[in-house]
């Protein structure tokens, strides 16, 4: 399998810190702790927090799956588009 581009993978990274930026804002507007997300999404404290900080793990990009954003939607009574920033990198390319 071909490594991917470089440049795709750093518009990823960017794409992840605003997509932990929204998260972030989005539970600052709903009054709640990273804690009570987590908990009432059905994640664990410590994978909340590394998905505000832009990472699914150590220096790797957010990569939550669909039933996670939908229970952060959900949770933070938001919508879907409000969660995932605007102009996503084309990831068609490797």
């Amino acid at each position: 399998m071909p490594k991917r581009n470089e440049q795709v993978e750093a518009e990823w990274r960017v794409y992840s810190q605003r997509f932990a930026t929204s998260l972030r804002t989005a539970r600052n507007d709903a009054g709640m702790s990273q804690e009570d997300v987590a908990y009432r999404a059905g994640l664990t404290r410590y994978t909340y927090q590394k998905y505000e900080k832009g990472e699914s793990r150590p220096s790797t990009p957010v990569n939550p799956t669909m039933r996670t954003l939908l229970a952060l939607s959900q949770v933070l009574e938001v919508s879907l588009e409000q969660l995932l920033p605007d102009a996503p990198p084309d990831l068609r390319t490797r």
